[in-house]
């Protein structure tokens, strides 16, 4: 599996600030096992229906909407939370089951499971004795 992201493509950041939001490359921890990827994302702030994961072709996209936490009426002091959205895109060289990838999303953590298609798990070769 190998990542790219439209900032890193861009600007080599981690904000992309050319939009009227700022736009965060979430931290992702990506594990393996012999059944599945994971996908472990950080994206504080979000609701579970402001978040898009998508799978076309092999890509893997993450996008998150996050509300501004300051209200309309008060004055912000100090600022040292960046507010924005989060945005990453995955070129997925594994093959996985598309129709059977599930996402939940817990305490600002986003988790994606990724099973393997039955041809790309590791298989044991029985070897078998002719003396």
């Amino acid at each position: 599996m190998s990542e790219q992201t439209a900032m890193e493509r861009s600007s080599g950041g981690t904000v992309d600030r050319s939009r009227q939001n700022n736009v965060y490359v979430p931290h992702v921890d990506v594990l393996e096992n012999t059944e599945e990827l994971l996908l472990v994302a950080d994206i504080p702030g979000s609701k579970s229906e402001e978040i898009d994961v998508r799978y076309e072709n092999g890509e893997l996209t993450i996008h998150a909407r996050v509300a501004d936490r300051q209200p309309g009426n008060a004055k912000c002091l100090l600022r040292q939370y960046g507010v924005g959205h989060f945005n990453r895109v995955f070129q997925i060289s594994e093959q996985i089951q598309a129709d059977k990838i599930t996402a939940d999303y817990s305490c600002g953590v986003l988790t994606l499971h990724l099973p393997k298609v039955e041809a790309a798990k590791p298989h044991t070769i029985k070897v078998v004795s002719r003396d």
